[in-house]
């Protein structure tokens, strides 16, 4: 196991009692009985879908231990993820910022060349009518972290799982966190889920062991190390990435109680999420059996959409994957399009927050939230002070949280600037504002001009009716409303792409 105590980047936090008192001047009450330091588990999948979970609707994928979990809190049926890729939703995280003002754009945080910031090329593919960005791949570690700011205000921190922000001087151990295991900067697992995984810090207590199980009781050691104080857990598992492969046993159960009629019907995938499942499972006995369950504040999120082509086709680990090569790993149904999409399939996420005295049991809000509010929603909690000199595009939801709101975010925005070939999609960029959604394709227009469509997602959460020739508008609108957006980011904006020629051929 990893571990390292680093120092402080950034000084002037006060006491927990001058935040509540800030918190409750600036109108944002938190309840007059509110746990004092709760800890606090922060729970991501890695692309995990909107109703890959039974609490939000899934039949053929077993999930008891999410479920009871789910319960025990408020679910959010309008979380959204910052981005439609994995490491531009992890960066929005830990920063409380829009990765279109970070730079991370895209996946590429595992790359060997450190690259600070966002760019452009000077051309594309001639097939391409847009000039993609070129993400940023490291998490500069002048930015305050989520991890940082709990650790200022008296928490213990531990990272397990995937960080996908970069190797050191990257690494979680370098932006806040006491404990990073497996400490890498892989994007997944290149040999699959069961060990060996290639991991040098990592040993494998015997041939496939899963890694969640592994995962899971590295986490329960650090939470029982650390029961008598504050503390912080990052648990951001590797389920359900590719590579593609789960336990024999767990296949073959969900291969029998599958209902080959429902959209989600791989049972390697099936049996994926049932490992998973089994980590939330661990990780919650170990909070029970250490004392702590009642005084924990507990996450679930995912990162991104779940994958929704045949991916098992390119990135099944073994003979039991490739047997199912042809079924895509979930349905994203009702909504369209998946991960690696600007459509909604793409950033809604399955999400739930359990707070023992301040959150309901039983509770769902259609408040909409959006991944940088964890980090001030968090530090609140914690009675932390922001960073003073850190732009924070992330907002509290506190309020909807101890019921005294049911409403949080007016504006979502979405920002895909990416040539992605495997499902079709072209740069673009969108904002809801209620129940309506605009979507820009940035040069997608048969003269490489912006096309626009328009959805109410109240009528149309399939997203299969575009009204923008009925609405010019609120076309206008909400279109100016981006450009606002890409300003107030300092975004880098794909352009039309000079080399395109119409009869290209990819």
């Amino acid at each position: 196991m990893a571990t390292c105590t680093r120092g402080l980047r950034r000084a002037g936090f006060s006491s927990a009692a001058a935040i509540l008192s800030a918190v409750l001047l600036s109108g944002n009450p938190l309840p007059a009985e509110i746990p004092a330091k709760p800890n606090i588990v922060f729970i991501m999948a890695d692309d995990l879908g909107w109703n890959d979970v039974g609490f939000s609707g899934s039949v053929n994928f077993k999930t008891p231990n999410i479920d009871a979990l789910a319960k025990r809190g408020m679910i959010f049926t309008q979380a959204y993820a910052a981005n439609a890729l994995c490491s531009p939703t992890r960066a929005s995280i830990m920063s409380g910022q829009y990765p279109a003002r970070i730079g991370i754009l895209a996946p590429a945080c595992h790359e060997p060349d450190a690259r600070m910031k966002a760019g452009l090329p000077k051309g594309s593919d001639p097939f391409n009518k847009c000039v993609a960005v070129i993400s940023a791949n490291r998490l500069d570690t002048s930015i305050v972290t989520l991890a940082e700011t709990l650790k200022a205000a008296g928490y213990a921190t531990g990272h397990f799982g995937k960080w996908h922000l970069g190797p050191e001087p990257y690494s979680p151990l370098e932006q806040g966190f006491d404990v990073d295991v497996p400490h890498t900067p892989s994007p997944g697992l290149p040999n699959g889920y069961l060990a060996p995984w290639g991991f040098p810090g990592l040993k494998e207590n015997a041939p496939g062991e899963h890694i969640e199980d592994r995962m899971a009781s590295e986490a329960v050691k650090f939470i029982e190390a650390n029961k008598d104080r504050p503390f912080y857990l990052n648990y951001w598992s590797f389920s359900v990435h590719s590579r593609y492969n789960a336990k024999p046993d767990q296949v073959e159960k969900s291969r029998e109680q599958m209902d080959d009629e429902l959209p989600q019907h791989n049972p390697v995938y099936a049996a994926m999420v049932s490992s998973l499942d089994d980590a939330v499972g661990t990780l919650v006995k170990g909070l029970e059996t250490a004392g702590v369950l009642d005084k924990t504040l507990i996450v679930f999120f995912s990162d991104n959409g779940g994958v929704n082509w045949p991916a098992f086709r390119t990135e099944a680990a073994d003979d039991a994957a490739k047997k199912y090569a042809d079924i895509s790993p979930t349905s994203n149904a009702p909504l369209r399009g998946g991960k690696a999409s600007i459509y909604e399939g793409g950033t809604r996420e399955p999400c739930f927050v359990v707070w023992p005295g301040v959150v309901r049991p039983d509770t769902k809000t259609d408040a909409m939230i959006q991944s940088m509010d964890f980090y001030p929603t968090l530090a609140a909690a914690a009675g932390a002070k922001l960073p003073d000199a850190q732009i924070m595009d992330g907002r509290s939801f506190l309020s909807v949280l101890d019921g005294n709101s049911t409403r949080h975010r007016e504006e979502v925005f979405g920002f895909l600037p990416h040539n992605i070939k495997v499902n079709g999609q072209v740069p673009a960029a969108s904002v809801r504002q209620g129940d309506w959604k605009l979507i820009r394709f940035l040069h997608d227009g048969p003269a490489q001009e912006p096309r626009i469509e328009l959805y109410n997602l109240r009528d149309d959460l399939g997203e299969t009716r575009d009204l923008s020739a009925a609405e010019p508008a609120r076309v206008k609108s909400m279109d100016a409303r981006l450009e606002v957006f890409f300003k107030e980011t300092g975004a880098v904006v794909p352009f039309p792409n000079p080399s395109y020629r119409e009869d290209a051929v990819k």
